[in-house]
């Protein structure tokens, strides 16, 4: 195609559409549909597209984009609670995979450098079918599921230096050859260094700057900048542009606006990941696959039995997962991943990698993905007259923000009075507010307080609603608060939510989305004129009792007008009504009245 980029767009949009909900809907995942439609678009396919690199090119953006979505998961405190199955059973899983199949790749004939590059690629597993797996079997929750997350979490932090390294192993000869000296070591590390100090000191203020300016066009711009202003000046120096990006993201992970930049970067990741892929397919030479399918077979082969294996033993003993769980994990994580394509595209450009087995390489991952829900569903069927009896294993506490119990949204006043009473009782909670200002102020007295829209999807997901038990709506603006309640009885529709209400129209709004209400001066309002009836003289306990039936009365108003709040004159009769006997309750205090002489009667009678 020699067309404008309107029309790769709309074409590259088209071939997504179609390819991904069919392969979802096999079972095969999003990566595959993305492979596949660009193998029939690339210039081995269909010609759509003549040539691949340019595409490729462009596409690593997506790449870039991930790597900072990962770093702004790997909070110190995260890694500090799951050092163990991350450190320890990811760093032995890696190791062991690397080297026994960076060995088998020299006995390939590579040389040390390729055979590294190639036995660490074939070690990483897929993140994306994975955990896409996992969750729709809903077993992100147990012991295999746990400890696979740890593993896919560590490969994700061994693909950032293995990345960044490529580029080094592809000049090392340079080094001796005197091309690469000095000077370009010293402005490599002057980078890193700029980038980490630089934004560590004024990314935040940056943030806090554009979040003042209340556009959210603004903020997102400014998200995208430093991610790509990040992997440029890694790039500049020589060094790999996803590991700017990475950095960007770890140095934010602990930051006030880290959900809103989650929120903010993942459409764009999204789909330009999903290029990335398709250009990867535009790569793979269909002809070379076809004419060397023994070939192709036994690379998947290998890789998945030495995998599997591997994962097992690894599982059973630093992994303590019984042998039913090891199994399990292997069956999940005995493949390879997205991020192979990424480090042979690498090493492609590093000269360390022929093309031609950059190709084999990448069939052979690919068709090793498309395996992984048969390989799941074998072992599932293997192990289903299996009895399942395991001791109860040890919990590890949550990370601070891992999985909170209430989410509040909206930290004023009425909302820090709630947090108040959950850190009193150890309940852990999340807070979003909207004002750059109130969450640069509370965050400095250690609440889990983030910056950004609680209405926005995104940003509930990326805060970890889906585990939420209790949702606190302490919004001031009752139409934000209506949109936010709506969201969230969207997504999460069985769970409690309780809200602020302004006043009684608000209130019947709130009850009308399923929301529990409670209006915000109503108790307050109680114990002040309490408190002017004592002074004036009144018992404490009358005025008590008074405050009592008050409050009793005004819920079965609100109750009667709730029931006809669409028609205003029946909300007045109601309203009128209401009034009426309010002052004959205060009447018979008084002994006046029709009540007050019913109640004179009663009390002669019951003298006599």
């Amino acid at each position: 195609m020699s067309g404008g980029g309107l029309e790769l767009a709309v074409v590259f949009l088209l071939a997504a559409v179609i390819a991904v909900p069919v392969f979802r809907r096999f079972g095969l995942g999003a990566v595959l549909g993305y492979l596949a439609a660009g193998v029939v678009l690339g210039p081995f396919g269909l010609r759509v597209i003549r040539d691949a690199e340019p595409v490729l090119a462009a596409s690593e953006i997506g790449v870039v984009m991930m790597l900072f979505v990962i770093g702004l998961e790997l909070s110190p405190s995260r890694l500090k609670v799951m050092r163990r199955p991350v450190f320890g059973v990811g760093g032995a899983q890696m190791l062991i995979t690397g080297v026994v199949m960076g060995v088998l790749a020299t006995f390939a004939g590579f040389g040390w450098k390729t055979a590294l590059v190639v036995g660490l690629g074939l070690a990483l597993s897929s993140t994306a079918v994975g955990l896409q797996l996992l969750s729709e079997r809903k077993a992100l929750g147990s012991e295999h599921g746990r400890l696979a997350f740890a593993i896919l979490l560590f490969q994700d932090l061994t693909a950032i230096p293995l990345l960044a390294a490529i580029p080094l192993l592809g000049k090392a000869n340079l080094v001796a050859e005197g091309g690469l000296g000095w000077d370009a070591i010293a402005k490599a590390a002057f980078a890193m260094a700029a980038l980490v100090l630089g934004g560590r000191f004024l990314l935040r203020h940056l943030f806090r700057f554009v979040a003042r300016s209340l556009m959210p066009e603004v903020f997102t711009g400014a998200a995208l900048l430093v991610v790509l202003g990040s992997a440029l000046l890694m790039q500049s120096a020589g060094l790999s542009a996803g590991l700017g990006a990475f950095l960007a993201g770890v140095l934010l992970a602990d930051s006030e606006f880290r959900h809103e930049l989650e929120a903010q970067i993942e459409p764009f990741k999204g789909l330009l990941l999903g290029l990335f892929f398709m250009a990867v397919g535009m790569s793979v030479d269909l002809k070379l696959v076809v004419a060397e399918p023994v070939l192709i077979e036994l690379l998947v082969l290998a890789l998945m039995v030495v995998k599997f294996a591997i994962l097992v033993a690894v599982g059973i003993k630093p992994g303590k997962l019984s042998r039913r769980d090891a199994l399990q994990l292997a069956s999940v994580l005995a493949v390879g991943g997205e991020f192979a394509f990424v480090v042979f595209a690498e090493a492609v450009k590093a000269g360390l990698l022929e093309a031609v087995m950059r190709d084999r390489l990448v069939a052979a991952v690919g068709v090793s993905m498309a395996l992984t829900p048969v390989l799941m569903i074998a072992v599932a069927r293997m192990l289903r007259g299996q009895p399942v009896a395991r001791p109860e294993p040890p919990k590890e506490p949550p990370p601070p923000d891992g999985h909170p119990q209430v989410l509040i949204a909206g930290f004023g006043r009425f909302g820090q009075i709630v947090a108040r009473m959950l850190v009193a009782q150890k309940v852990p909670f999340i807070a979003i507010e909207h004002s750059a200002d109130q969450v640069d102020f509370m965050r400095r007295f250690g609440n889990p307080l983030f910056y950004g829209d609680p209405a926005k999807p995104e940003l509930l997901r990326s805060a970890g609603a889906s585990h939420v038990k209790v949702f606190v709506i302490a919004i001031d603006d009752p139409q934000g608060s209506l949109q936010t309640v709506r969201v969230i009885r969207r997504l999460y529709p069985e769970a409690k939510v309780y809200a602020r209400a302004r006043d009684r129209r608000h209130a019947w709004q709130l009850r009308d989305l399923g929301a529990f209400s409670l209006r915000e001066m109503l108790h307050s309002s109680l114990k002040l004129g309490e408190e002017v009836l004592v002074a004036l003289g009144l018992p404490p306990a009358v005025a008590r009792d008074h405050a009592q039936r008050f409050l009793a009365h005004d819920e079965r108003l609100l109750e009667a007008q709730y029931r006809v709040h669409d028609d205003p004159d029946a909300v007045l009769e109601a309203s009128t009504l209401a009034r009426r006997e309010l002052e004959q309750l205060f009447d018979a205090d008084l002994g006046e009245g029709v009540l007050g002489g019913i109640a004179a009667s009663r009390r002669s009678q019951e003298t006599h």
